[in-house]
């Protein structure tokens, strides 16, 4: 795909790294379109997702001159906050892999993603209070998710920025590795995800979602593996000494 992405598609997975070096991968809205496209290609085809951003930036915000010209009208449509809310409910899991900034709308984009794994030089952050907005795709509630109450306001309203070590330590990345490794271990986690089940992966994965949980939830999507064959195969395996 031209322009601000570079897609790679694989059998169980797809690699988009995002590709505005020049403006430290800022997220403009020929991504925002490039991504919807993304999107609506793991609908169809369901894969894993790995995002990743180009010359050691994640994605160091929205592009501000974009926001700049934006009003109510614009707010509205949700442009950013609707496209990182449809990454979210991809049906397979998603991957950030975080190198440098991922501040603004770059830190709300990898909080949408399922995990997270980092640099040393990895800095999540949220500054639109300075710019006189907020931080309205996502990170009001999905930071306070991923981190508690008490440090997202930190971060929301104070300006702190999480360093690798304190989102590891926080939970907001599940490990941090050497840039050099950071794409070789985020396929690493990927593959592990691939050997399990891909319906059992995405039933897991919209339960866990679901707002405020129920039992009847679990039931059913159990009740539709329970009938799957790759169920039974899968357990088969199991019972007779074969390892996945």
């Amino acid at each position: 795909m031209a322009g601000t992405l570079h897609v790679e598609e694989l059998d169980d997975r797809v690699v988009v790294t995002l590709r505005r070096p020049e403006f430290r991968n800022a997220i403009n809205a020929p991504m925002v379109r490039e991504l919807h496209e993304v999107c609506g290609m793991l609908e169809a085809q369901p894969r894993l997702l790995l995002l990743t951003g180009d010359g050691g930036t994640f994605a160091a915000g929205a592009d501000i001159a974009e926001l700049r010209e934006r009003g109510r009208d614009q707010a509205l449509q949700g442009i950013n906050s609707r496209l990182f809310d449809r990454i979210a409910r991809l049906p397979l899991p998603t991957v950030a892999a975080v190198d440098g900034y991922a501040l603004g709308g770059g830190a709300e984009l990898a909080y949408a993603c399922d995990l997270r794994i980092a640099s040393p030089t990895a800095v999540f952050g949220n500054p639109e209070p300075g710019l006189g907005i907020l931080a309205a795709a996502g990170a009001c509630w999905r930071l306070r998710d991923l981190v508690g109450a008490s440090v997202a306001k930190q971060v929301l309203l104070a300006g702190r920025r999480l360093g690798a070590d304190d989102a590891c330590r926080l939970g907001l990345v599940a490990e941090v590795v050497p840039a050099g490794e950071l794409l070789k271990r985020a396929h690493a986690l990927l593959d592990r995800m691939a050997r399990s089940g891909a319906l059992a992966l995405r039933l897991t994965k919209l339960v866990a979602d679901a707002p405020g949980g129920h039992p009847v939830t679990d039931d059913l999507a159990q009740a539709i593996l329970f009938e799957a064959d790759d169920k039974r195969s899968r357990m088969d395996a199991f019972l007779a000494g074969e390892r996945r």
